[in-house]
């Protein structure tokens, strides 16, 4: 019953702290920020808005992701899992209980892939072609993006 809520806990914690690194100026899911020019006085912040969701659409439609596709959360997991559940294994061993190990193991594994997914997360990088190709859009249209947020 504690070994249950323990991992409860740990993919719970995981979840909290992934959604922290998914957010931010570096973050793929960042939008563009507007230089007031008076394309921006013009059209409104609401239009302005709807104007970067289309070419944010159109990014999507060319083939483009926001984000590098480098599978850093998937390999970082991996390997988490790995190092945890090697730990783990050891640990009963080492403590004298092999009737445990196999448990331990899959405890430092689930605890292990849980970390290694968050430090995973932290290292997703915005693509910068997605970006460019957005701001040559919107630039287009006739605004001015100083930056992302």
């Amino acid at each position: 019953m504690m070994q249950k809520s323990f991992v409860t806990s740990a993919l719970f914690c995981t979840a909290i702290l992934v959604g922290c690194a998914t957010t931010g100026p570096s973050s793929p899911s960042a939008r563009p920020v507007f230089y007031p020019n008076a394309t921006l006085n013009r059209a409104g912040e609401v239009k302005a808005q709807s104007d970067s969701d289309q070419c944010i659409s159109n990014a999507r439609s060319a083939g483009l992701t926001p984000e590098e596709k480098d599978n850093a959360v998937a390999h970082d997991a991996v390997k988490g899992a790995a190092v945890g559940g090697v730990a783990g294994v050891v640990s009963g061993l080492l403590r004298g209980r092999p009737d445990r190990a196999i448990e331990n193991g899959a405890a430092g594994a689930v605890v292990g892939g849980s970390v290694g997914a968050v430090t995973g997360a932290f290292h997703e990088k915005p693509s910068s072609t997605f970006r460019h190709y957005v701001q040559r859009c919107l630039k287009d249209k006739g605004y001015d993006v100083i930056g992302w947020n």
